[in-house]
Parts: structure tokens; sequence; C-alpha cells
């Protein structure tokens, strides 16, 4: 589409419905800044990487990739003194190629909802869960990611969620994923619950997860795991439950996390971030104890180090040394013909170095 179509198509929407109804030749200039502030702010990022990824005597493989461009828009308004409603709407896009591309292919999250100074904040719809928020920053960190994260299965879909003020430090929430008739798996209501303490650099965080829905509500359905066939999954309805520690100290940031749910894994890890100026250095060490006859463990160190070149745009790169028991799966393949990979090949290491660049506005 040529760029005047666009600019015309976007001058349409903005002053569109009411806006139309009165004669801009009339519009003061307090009525048009009153208009303008009444837009829907629009956001957005393209993040760009090149990836290596070596599987001890396996594949290497070499990737420019998309690493998760967004655009979105977002508004808020008064509804009564002290209350504020709002909403969010962010999609996705490849920017790594255009062959093939569809543009708008992807959704991240979409949900509206009231906050008040006394009462908190509710929100509905598609959104980080308040057990991730809480729980599971060393996983979210990383631009790239380390793979290793909670063993919680409530999605980030069809979430009603509530997160109260602080008191003296103290915040509490809530979730409940609201599955109906139609959803895959039948009707089910997982909930998650989470307090977090903030005192001076200090920072303590619980939290749970039911896991009371079918893994469906959370993931694509496909065969994802290595540690089990297609055949043999099933649904476990174990609770999942996590703390967090973090202690900020100047430039310095220390986070230490324990996760666990029956009969699936544990999950420890420990990650210092320092700041620099522009500059930001990471280092973490995670271990995943898998609840197995073998009793699996996997293992990853990472390191990240980023440079902010302005306001809007920042440079990175990450490298991360995989290790443990042979649970890296990889030449997933399908024997049973019912679409989902039930056979692999496995390696006890393996090592990803990724360099990227984000702009964002």
């Amino acid at each position: 589409m040529k760029k005047t179509l666009i600019a015309s198509a976007i001058a349409a929407a903005t002053f569109s419905g009411a806006a139309l109804a009165q004669n801009t030749a009339t519009m003061t200039a307090d009525d048009l800044a009153a208009r303008m502030d009444s837009m829907p702010t629009v956001y957005g990022n393209i993040q760009l990487a090149i990836v290596h990824d070596n599987f001890d005597n396996g594949p290497s493989s070499l990737d420019f990739a998309d690493n998760g461009s967004t655009i979105g828009f977002k508004h808020d308004h008064e509804i009564a003194p002290g209350i504020t409603g709002f909403f969010k709407a962010e999609l996705e896009f490849d920017a790594d190629q255009k062959a093939g591309n569809g543009g708008l292919n992807g959704f991240d999250e979409a949900y509206i909802g009231v906050k008040g100074d006394r009462f908190g904040q509710v929100w509905a719809g598609s959104d980080d869960s308040t057990y991730e928020t809480a729980i599971d920053e060393i996983y979210n960190h990383y631009e790239y990611g380390s793979f290793i994260g909670g063993s919680y299965d409530t999605g980030e879909g069809d979430l009603v969620q509530y997160r109260s003020p602080s008191f003296g430090g103290l915040t509490v929430g809530a979730a409940v994923q609201i599955n109906g008739d139609s959803t895959t798996g039948g009707k089910s209501y997982p909930y998650q619950l989470a307090a977090i303490y903030q005192m001076g650099g200090l920072e303590l965080a619980f939290a749970m997860d039911s896991n009371d829905g079918s893994l469906a509500y959370s993931q694509d359905g496909k065969n994802d795991d290595p540690l089990k066939k297609a055949s043999e999954r099933s649904i476990n309805n174990e609770n999942t439950y996590g703390l967090r520690a973090s202690y900020s100290l100047e430039n310095l940031r220390v986070t230490g996390e324990y996760q666990t749910r029956k009969d699936v894994s544990d999950v420890y890890g420990v990650m210092g971030v320092y700041t620099m100026g522009a500059n930001n250095f990471s280092a973490s060490y995670q271990v995943e104890d898998y609840d197995t006859s073998e009793s699996l463990k996997s293992d990853v160190w990472a390191l990240q180090a980023l440079h902010n070149l302005s306001d809007y745009m920042y440079v990175w790169v990450e490298g991360y040394m995989y290790g443990g028991d042979s649970v890296y799966a990889y030449n997933g393949r399908d024997t049973t013909g019912n679409g989902f990979n039930d056979t692999f090949d496995y390696t006890d290491q393996r090592s990803i170095a990724a360099v990227g660049a984000v702009y964002y506005f």
C-alpha cells in the first residue's frame, strides 16, 4: 500500500465518528487538544536477532530471525474521580523476511479494565499471568530466552485478574482463567494467587497456580516435551508453587527463585544484573530437576550484555550453555501420523549464541 493511502487511512480513523460531526473549522485550540488527548497511544517495536544453535553431536544452525516484533494500542480515561478505565491491544508480526509474510500474523495481549487508588486494579482478557509476573523473573529477563521457566500451565488468555494497592509494602494478586464448554478439554477454572512484599531494596514474592485445566489451554497441543511422547501425555492438576527473593542495591540487582510442582519438576535459579551507565550486564544459573523415574536434570548458564544506543534503540548479545542429562531433543519426528512429534534424538549438551537489536517507540 502506498504511504499516502496509509496516511489517509490513519487520518480517517483518527477523526471518524463523533470527531467528523464537529466542523473542524469551528474547533478551538483547547477542543483540538482535548480531542488529541482522547486518542489511543500507538506504540511498537521491531526486534531482530541472529542466532547460532548447536546440539553436541547433533545439528548446528544459524538463523536470522524476528525476536518478537509487535505493534500496540493503549488508552485510559477517567470514569469518575479516582477511577480510571483502560485498555491495551498488542499484535505481532515477523520483521525478518518479506517472502510469504502475512503482515500482522500473531497475537500477544489484549485486555480492558478499571483501576483506582483505593481498590487496586481489575482487568480481563489476555495478559501476562499473575504467577508469571510475580515469580518468573529470570526466565523473562533475557531477550532470546533461557528455556527454563516455571512448570505452570495456566495460560495468558481468558483471564480475569486482580491486583491490590500496596498495604505497607504488601501487594496481593489473583487470577482465574474461564474455560467454557466450547474450550478443548471442557469447562474448568484454573486460578492463581500471589503476594509480593517490598521494603526498601528487598522484594519477596510467593505465588501458586492450581493448574486445573488441560495443557491445551496454555499450549498449542503439540508434543514439545522431549521427556514424554504424545501418547504418554496426561493432565497433571498438581499445584505449582513459587518463591522469589530480589534485592536491589544502587546499580546491582540479585534474584533467587524456587519453583516446584509434584510429579513434574523443581526449578532453581539465581541471577545478577549490574547497570553501568547505558550498559547492563547479566548472569544467571538455572537448574531443573524432572520428577521422572530416571531423575533427569538440565541446567543452563546464561550471560547477557546490553547497550542502550538511545532512548529508542538498544543492542544486545547473549550466550547460553546447557548441560545435565540427555534431555535436549532434536530431529523430532511423527511416527504415528497423528500430527505429534513422538520420536526425538537427544544430547546432554547444547549451546546458543545470539546477537540482536531492538528499536521501540
